[in-house]
């Protein structure tokens, strides 16, 4: 059965950071996977984090399983960080939330639920979307399907192709939709288009699924709601797929959720109870130690203070970035405006480079960069920015 095979191809982005870390260059830049760092280029354990660990560690009494839906003080935190504790699709017990490995965790959730109640839907993503949204979807048994999404020429939202497409979707498929800080482009709707696209998916019947990776990295944590309260207000069904990844550090941890919201308490508590069969014959039930982490600090005032002054500082420093990038891409002689990049919201931009550039910069630069061009912008600090954007100057000759 092993023996007569090729190797799979490296993952697009996972596989750019072993690249890097075998690369001896001393100059070597990683712009691919997506994670915070900080000035010295490290990722960071959040203070809040390390005394919220300090906490457990000193008051556990037991390594006993969890439920398969995880702890109830972290999925009622999880509930209220999405929608605001007073939110009325709460009152009304309309989501149940589960703890999953991860967010991608949640989205093969998900996808493996509705492959269960929906077995000839497709899933709409966007063009371009993560790399591996695609693959969760297809592993899980569905065909997908492209929505228009970023526009190259104005380095934005094509907003009205996108409503086009949505408008015409069947009914009983599947849009997933990005909350915010839009990866790969950083590129996100408004408020005003986030109701037009709830009120689309309300007349057409199709079932939203919200991949909300970065509350907190877009505007605040509150602020990058709006998409979720629009589809909320609008939509009796949807998903969620939610990570404290990014936006509390727990990349190692694997901390994410899945919420189902439905029409009433009772539909929901019945299509959750099939999402909890899907987890117990995949893995049973969640690791703890993330999940006590998060409920630990959202549980407390203080902690939580804490934490969110943490996370508002890496949103700003993500924000310096983006625009000391931008003067030292004009200092260095790349011609263009590039002040879209500014505009743009969480890790990721879309640089607008070409194959052949993204591959010339990592062949004889050892910048590592996403196929396509996205760059984690968390990845550039004042040690390395010159030698990015002197490198990008010399790979304007390979478009």
């Amino acid at each position: 059965m092993f023996s007569n095979h090729t190797p799979a191809p490296p993952d697009s982005i996972l596989g750019l950071t072993e690249a890097w870390k075998n690369d001896p260059n001393p100059n070597k830049v990683n712009l691919g996977v997506g994670v915070f760092k900080d000035e010295q280029g490290r990722t960071p354990i959040l203070e809040s984090v390390k005394e919220a660990e300090a906490y457990i560690l000193s008051s556990a009494t037991t390594k006993s399983y969890m439920p398969i839906a995880g702890a109830p003080e972290y999925r009622q935190q999880v509930k209220a960080l999405l929608f605001g504790a007073a939110h009325p699709v709460l009152a009304a017990n309309r989501a149940q939330t589960a703890h999953t490995p991860g967010g991608t965790g949640a989205l093969r959730v998900g996808a493996d639920l509705l492959k269960k109640f929906s077995p000839s839907a497709s899933v709409w993503v966007s063009s371009p979307t993560w790399a591996n949204h695609k693959g969760v979807f297809q592993g899980a048994g569905f065909a997908t399907k492209e929505y228009p999404y970023y526009d190259s020429a104005t380095k934005g939202l094509n907003f009205s192709a996108m409503l086009e497409t949505l408008s015409a979707v069947p009914a009983g498929d599947i849009v997933l939709l990005h909350a915010c800080c839009h990866n790969p482009t950083g590129v996100d709707l408004s408020a005003g288009q986030w109701k037009a696209v709830a009120a689309v998916a309300k007349e057409r019947g199709w079932l939203p699924f919200l991949d909300f990776a970065y509350q907190g990295y877009g505007d605040g944590l509150v602020e990058d709601r709006a998409g979720l309260l629009a589809l909320a207000e609008s939509c009796p069904e949807f998903l969620v797929a939610s990570s404290f990844s990014k936006n509390f550090g727990l990349y190692q941890e694997r901390t994410g959720a899945l919420t189902l919201i439905g029409a009433d308490a009772e539909a929901t508590a019945a299509s959750f109870s099939h999402a909890q069969t899907v987890i117990r014959v995949n893995y049973s039930n969640p690791p703890a130690h993330g999940g006590l982490i998060v409920s630990t600090i959202l549980g407390d005032p203080v902690r939580r203070a804490k934490w969110e002054s943490e996370l508002v500082a890496m949103r700003e420093r993500i924000a310096q970035i983006r625009e000391m990038f931008v003067k030292a891409l004009a200092a260095n002689g790349v011609p263009g405006d590039f002040s879209f990049i500014t505009r743009q919201k969480g890790m990721f931009s879309f640089s607008g480079l070409s194959d052949a550039q993204v591959k010339f910069l990592r062949e004889k630069k050892s910048i590592y960069i996403v196929g396509g061009g996205r760059i984690n912008v968390a990845g550039i600090t004042a040690k390395n920015v010159e030698y990015l954007c002197a490198s990008i100057r010399e790979s304007l000759d390979l478009k």
